[in-house]
């Protein structure tokens, strides 16, 4: 798959997260742009071809949140897809000089969301042009448990933003949120007690891996699998995937080895493991951390090796195992093999995939200031981290 490219890409920071719903599935990503420097005009139809590209007008939904107030103006004056939802602060959608822009999008089918308590209220025929309203939860003035104040009602649904925890999430639905914003993955990662032991469901799972990391035969592969069925039919179910564009049907287990190779199968049993629990609240999670394996394998680039794409694959889908299990890496890891340089990244904070992690994190809702400091620490170009972001994103799609 090519990655999106254009000029505006080494202008721009960009920042993503998803909107997740009520059933704890993401319904859109939310994409930030942040101009670089001062910059006055920035070309609205490259940033709509490159976000195009990823988010094409049959695919999946994208909220633009453009944090530069001529793109914004821009981008409210043209038409794009109706799957394009553009949010829009409180300070634009109070000014006069968008109000027909605003309402000709809404119009054309784009929804709009507001962004902020506006200081004054919208008339009731601009704030209809508004599907959902951005909440921070610091601003929230309904939280459990507390008297909503007199006069304060909401017309139109809204989105929660701010949420970090698991307990804050389930608190936003609560309230009536249609969604939040952002992963809920700063869970405090409890210590385990002593002869604490992986989830019985995973148990051939890590199993699997610790043969595949060991070059085990494939006859000991084939053995160990035969105790979890679901997990066989899983596999034969993805080697038999358009995905891979077979023939003929692969009908045993030796055969699927021999296609996939060993270092495929440790990447699918890899994703296996981050996505076999049953827990809705965990799907959050999941969903992260399959992202982040992907960016972090695009972070990478073409040029290095296989071994090192895939470590730095592994090393982004592991990284919320801590809180998918409730235990600290350095205990975990003493049950999963990784390669040292994994090992090094998450349980001690350091070693060469570090840096690519650190930015990972930043990449998650963090602010234009939080980019551009994190890339420029770490020694990364601001172009090639836009086109990886948006590659492992396009990718994650793919991926369903």
């Amino acid at each position: 798959m090519q990655s999106p490219d254009a000029p505006i890409l080494g202008q721009v920071a960009l920042s993503y997260c998803p909107i997740i719903d009520s059933q704890r599935n993401v319904m859109a990503t939310r994409l930030s742009v942040f101009p670089l420097g001062h910059a006055r005009w920035l070309p609205v139809g490259e940033l709509l071809t490159a976000v195009s590209q990823v988010w094409p007008a049959d695919g999946p939904q994208v909220v633009l949140s453009v944090r530069c107030e001529g793109l914004l103006a821009d981008l409210l004056m043209v038409q794009p897809s109706a799957n394009v939802m553009i949010e829009v602060p409180k300070f634009m959608a109070c000014d006069p000089v968008h109000r027909d822009s605003i309402l000709q999008l809404a119009d054309n089918g784009n929804t709009l969301l507001l962004s902020g308590r506006p200081d004054q209220p919208l008339p009731r025929a601009l704030l209809g042009a508004f599907k959902y309203a951005i909440i921070d939860l610091a601003d929230e003035r309904r939280l459990d448990g507390g008297p909503v104040p007199a006069g304060v009602t909401r017309s139109i649904g809204f989105f929660q933003e701010g949420v970090q925890t698991i307990e804050q999430m389930e608190g936003a639905f609560r309230r009536g949120a249609v969604a939040v914003l952002g992963w809920p993955v700063e869970e405090t990662v409890m210590v385990p007690r002593s002869g604490g032991a992986p989830r019985p469901d995973l148990q051939v799972t890590l199993q699997l891996i610790h043969l595949v990391h060991e070059q085990a035969p494939l006859a000991q592969l084939e053995a160990t699998l035969k105790f979890d069925p679901a997990l066989a039919f899983k596999l034969m179910r993805y080697i038999n995937s358009p995905v891979f564009g077979l023939t003929v049907e692969v009908t045993s287990f030796s055969h699927a080895v021999m296609l996939l190779g060993y270092q495929r199968l440790k990447r699918w049993l890899s994703l296996l493991l981050v996505t076999a629990g049953s827990d809705k609240n965990q799907r959050p999670v999941m969903y992260a951390a399959v992202r982040r394996g992907l960016l972090m394998e695009a972070l990478a680039g073409e040029d290095c090796s296989p071994e090192f794409r895939n470590e730095m694959f592994i090393c982004g889908v592991f990284s919320l195992l801590d809180r998918m299990f409730q235990r600290p890496f350095n205990e975990l890891l003493r049950t999963l093999p990784v390669p040292d340089g994994v090992y090094q990244a998450l349980a001690e904070e350091r070693g060469p995939y570090h840096a690519a992690l650190d930015l990972v994190r930043t990449l998650e809702g963090g602010s234009g200031h939080d980019v551009r400091e994190t890339v420029s620490r770490h020694g990364f170009q601001m172009r090639h981290v836009n086109r990886a972001l948006l590659h492992a994103l396009a990718s994650a799609f793919q991926l369903g």
